[in-house]
């Protein structure tokens, strides 16, 4: 049965708060990729990813949140790489795996709208939110895939989580929590992202959301008090 009310989503008060607490969030991801260089090594070679991530969706960066707020460790790069799930066969991970302790909340890496709620035996219990012309792909989530009055919802009562499946979420919000549903060795994130249909490297969006953070921190602020803006650290 599904809830009357939705649970309110957790974003800062004003605009700017909520812009530097995303940023943290990104910043505490990208930071620890970046000392980690072979994440990126394995590309599908259709495609190149660096005009796109560095211009495709918009030229402020510093909105865009890092996906997990627990983060431990980057376990499975993007590419080719043996199925960890044993047979030593050969496949293409079509995206990065983020470890995280059970019950991490998840959060939309850009504003977008739930494209499609999925439950199935790979991908588990998920979501996809379109931003434009990006997909962004959310596997190994808590919960349950339930359909009421017509509509599908993912639903994870003990995390306060209610999406359904056509809303519009902003940046940073709270769409779900990490866990082992589908085809997982362990409590983590899958997150994959697409861009006019092809699949790119998230760790290489990453950085360079690292690095146009780092150089609007640098910037002065444009209130009438003159201040700087904070360093944009988690």
């Amino acid at each position: 049965m599904i809830p009357e009310s939705k649970p309110k989503l957790k974003i800062g008060r004003d605009r700017l708060g909520r812009i530097l607490m995303l940023a943290g969030l990104s910043l505490a991801g990208a930071i620890a990729m970046a000392s980690q260089p072979q994440m990126s090594q394995a590309w599908d070679n259709t495609t190149d990813g660096t005009n796109v991530a560095d211009g495709a969706i918009a030229t402020n960066w510093v909105e865009g949140s890092f996906p997990v707020e627990e983060f431990v460790r980057y376990t499975s790069p993007f590419g080719f790489r043996r199925s960890p799930t044993g047979g030593g066969r050969r496949e293409f991970h079509s995206g990065i795996d983020i470890a995280a302790p059970m019950g991490s909340y998840i959060r939309s890496w850009w504003k977008g709208r739930v494209a499609r709620v999925v439950d199935d035996s790979r991908c588990g219990v998920g979501l996809v939110i379109q931003s434009g012309n990006w997909e962004h792909i959310y596997c190994h989530m808590q919960g349950q895939v339930q359909r009421g009055r017509g509509e599908l919802y993912l639903i994870d009562r003990s995390g306060g989580i209610l999406i359904r499946q056509g809303e519009r979420i902003p940046a940073g919000a709270r769409i779900g929590r990490v866990g082992v549903s589908g085809r997982s060795t362990g409590p983590h994130l899958h997150w994959g992202l697409k861009y006019n249909g092809q699949w790119y490297d998230p760790a290489h969006i990453l950085r360079v959301m690292y690095r146009d953070q780092n150089r609007r921190a640098s910037l002065p602020s444009r209130s009438s008090r003159g201040d700087k803006i904070s360093p944009l650290l988690p």
